[in-house]
């Protein structure tokens, strides 16, 4: 059901690799709202996702940029801006890349190469993404920024390795540039730390399985889902939300504010009730 929330807004949405991707869910739900879209994914991201199936879906151009390339960023807003007639009032950085994850490396022995490259790709994009569109003046007054983010910012979590460090930093970017921003130009800029969520990047994290069953046994809520924290994204693209900045918004059905819940208490009781096989 459609509110309206986005009628007249326009905004910029990276990284749709496939339907099970948040940000191909926050494209859905902000064109359902009403907003006029540009898909933005890396060449690379595109040769091996669907964003084109999506692009036909909501009437969206697709402009190819590494967010890493501050050139290929600048094309990206000026064709934007140039597509809208105008400039714009939503951006959604949902990007994230650790080469350590997917060849498996301990935090112990992390290849120092891959550990840079995650944090240019994963934070400093955000930054970068910014710079940009302050250098271009491309933000509406009130526009609204939202980075995704998730709780290893904060705590240590197996297997997430450098990509903790990358999501830390992403947090702290969200709050020096919605200082910024906001003084500027009254634009917002948050960050959202989602629930596991089974996309195609958190599912390639080992033991994702059972960490997801965990947090969901850990919540009231039970995990959020990509669906939900489309619509939560939408929230923060809208006026409604006007207020809202240099925040990292917990959208995780609790978790994070729980130290044990009964659920867990009562499987680990069962688990050592039973007798060892």
């Amino acid at each position: 059901m459609s509110h309206n929330l986005l009628a007249g807004k326009v905004g910029i949405i990276s990284g749709a690799l496939n339907s099970q991707s948040i940000a191909w869910k926050v494209a859905q739900k902000a064109h359902a709202e009403g907003a006029r879209i540009v898909l933005t994914n890396a060449p690379l991201a595109m040769r091996m996702g669907e964003i084109k199936v999506l692009a036909a879906e909501i009437d969206a151009p697709i402009i190819p940029a590494d967010a890493t390339s501050m050139e290929e960023l600048g094309t990206l807003f000026t064709e934007a801006q140039a597509h809208f007639g105008g400039k714009i009032d939503f951006v959604l950085h949902s990007i994230g890349m650790s080469a350590n994850i997917r060849k498996g490396k301990s935090y112990g022995d992390l290849d120092y190469k891959f550990f840079q490259q995650t944090l240019d790709v994963s934070a400093l994009s955000f930054h970068k993404m910014m710079a940009v569109a302050e250098k271009q003046d491309a933000l509406n007054e009130w526009a609204s920024i939202v980075g995704l983010s998730y709780i290893a910012a904060q705590r240590a979590f197996l297997d997430y390795t450098d990509m903790s460090q990358a999501k830390a930093m992403l947090e702290s970017i969200a709050r020096s540039y919605g200082q910024r921003l906001g003084t500027l130009k009254k634009v917002r800029v948050n960050t959202i730390s989602q629930s596991p969520t089974k996309t195609t990047a958190g599912t390639g994290i080992s033991g994702f399985n059972a960490f997801y069953e965990y947090a969901d046994k850990m919540a009231p809520l039970g995990n959020a889902s990509a669906e939900a924290c489309a619509d939560y994204c939408v929230s923060l693209f809208s006026d409604f939300t006007r207020f809202v900045t240099m925040q990292n918004l917990m959208h995780d059905g609790g978790f994070s504010s729980v130290g044990i819940s009964e659920a867990i208490v009562d499987a680990i009781t069962k688990a050592s009730a039973e007798p060892a096989q």
